[in-house]
């Protein structure tokens, strides 16, 4: 799939630039509050939605792969990747809300099944941090697919802020899912390329080419 910078060819007025920092700030903002409101929820019913984890191999677990994105086992646990997650979302979001969203979906998808398919029997998986490693890899390669200075500047600051999470999507620390780290990665770079630009510029003169 290809996404237009814009979303329509036809000369509509083009958002302007403080429009879409503040749509993906609000965004963003709710986002991480609504991790914060579920784990309250969790902490208030005895951890009722930990249940809602993913558990390997196990065929009714598939439909839990997207709501354990959004939970967590414990305020330490939202606290770790609500800071990433909402810088890494807002530098995503803010190129185009629909672009984020089915950047982040598959995300989503790509970990959790590939949590699904590879974590440890009698496991539970939950947590945002798929989605953060999955992120910062969408923006690391979304520039050079792109073909965008700015995005490739985007990128490049992206990996000396936050390269060290690397370290993340290898088995280094019990209790700590890797294969999520791993899979989130995998799927943000696959998303990059999937959810491309086509610079209008140059679909138009493609167009009047004889």
């Amino acid at each position: 799939m290809v996404y237009g910078p814009y979303g329509s060819t036809t000369g509509a007025a083009r958002p302007s630039r403080a429009g879409k920092a503040v749509s993906a700030g609000v965004l963003m903002l709710a986002w991480v509050a609504l991790l914060w409101l579920l784990e309250a929820v969790d902490v208030a019913t005895g951890h009722s939605l930990d249940a809602y984890g993913v558990s390997p191999r196990d065929t009714d677990e598939l439909a839990d792969v997207v709501p354990a994105s959004f939970l967590h086992f414990g305020w330490d646990h939202v606290a770790a990747n609500s800071v990433p997650l909402l810088v890494l979302g807002f530098l995503a979001a803010v190129r185009g809300i629909g672009r984020f969203l089915a950047v982040s979906l598959t995300i989503i998808v790509v970990s959790g099944v590939g949590v699904w398919l590879t974590a440890p029997e009698h496991s539970i998986t939950a947590g945002a941090s798929g989605l953060v490693f999955g992120l910062f890899g969408y923006l690391l390669v979304r520039g050079f697919v792109d073909r965008d200075a700015l995005d490739i500047t985007v990128g490049v600051t992206v990996v000396l802020v936050y390269g060290s999470i690397l370290w993340g999507v290898l088995p280094t620390s019990s209790g700590i899912s890797w294969q999520g780290h791993l899979f989130g990665l995998v799927g943000g770079v696959l998303s990059a390329f999937w959810f491309r630009r086509t610079p209008v510029g140059r679909s138009r003169r493609a167009r009047l080419a004889p």
